[in-house]
């Protein structure tokens, strides 16, 4: 079990919509007594948790002065899942598989912006490498905002053996590359689908776009070379969808 602590108006939200069950202790402002907070301070009631009302530099020490807005909790995280629990998830899927793939993503933000794209798209589930990666934290549900307990995400040892198994389900393994020569709107994304992305700055690693089937860009039509991960993550998965939903 791993337990942290969530701060902030959103973050608070976001836990008392899609996991109230693994909110522990909860701290307010004792000088705070806006609308927003109020209700945020109700809702906890009604689940039989009573906020300790504290003041300002109490709540400080307990986000790491972070900018809590008056409200900070201690809450269970949503766990990574398994290998072999991804292994069992995708024999258990009906329809076309699509899983979104980050190789080495180490940006809390990008990670929880991919995960909230993820959730909205209807991604199968995210899978992560154990190892110089960033895996769910308070910063990652913050910017999720509901996201990390809604969507599955698969930590994995070793990710070109990860690909290489899914490739044996019949999922095509696609990786996003500045270097392809085919774009997102020359391919087919209703076939099974994980779409790899790889780490801020550095792509995908040598290893992992040797288990890619396929490697597709985006047309840039400006000056800059690439776009933001989570972005082009946005870009591509609606791409899945508009492409699915059509046919």
């Amino acid at each position: 079990m791993k337990i942290s602590k969530i701060y902030g108006i959103h973050s608070v939200q976001s836990a008392l919509d899609y996991s109230p069950k693994k909110i522990g202790k909860a701290w307010v402002d004792s000088q705070r007594q806006d609308k927003r907070l109020l209700q945020l301070v109700n809702d906890l009631l009604d689940l039989g948790i009573e906020p300790e009302k504290v003041d300002r530099k109490k709540l400080d020490k307990l986000a790491d002065s972070n900018n809590h807005q008056g409200i900070v909790l201690e809450v269970e995280m949503p766990a990574e899942l398994s290998e072999a629990e991804l292994k069992n998830a995708v024999l258990m899927l009906s329809g076309a598989a699509l899983f979104l793939v980050l190789d080495n993503v180490q940006d809390p933000h990008n990670f929880g912006a991919c995960l909230r794209t993820a959730d909205a798209t209807g991604v199968n589930g995210v899978i992560i490498t154990k190892d110089n990666a960033t895996g769910i934290t308070p910063t990652v549900c913050k910017v999720a905002s509901g996201a990390a307990e809604t969507v599955p995400v698969y930590q994995v040892t070793n990710l070109a053996r990860t690909l290489r198994w899914l490739k044996e389900q019949g999922i095509w393994v696609m990786g996003a590359a500045g270097e392809a020569t085919q774009t997102a709107y020359q391919t087919d994304f209703t076939v099974p689908l994980a779409v790899v992305i790889g780490a801020e700055g550095k792509g995908l690693r040598r290893l992992t776009k040797e288990q890619c089937d396929l490697l597709v860009k985006l047309p840039m039509q400006g000056q800059v070379e690439s776009l933001n991960l989570s972005v082009a993550t946005g870009v591509l998965l609606y791409e899945c969808v508009r492409q699915r939903l059509a046919s």
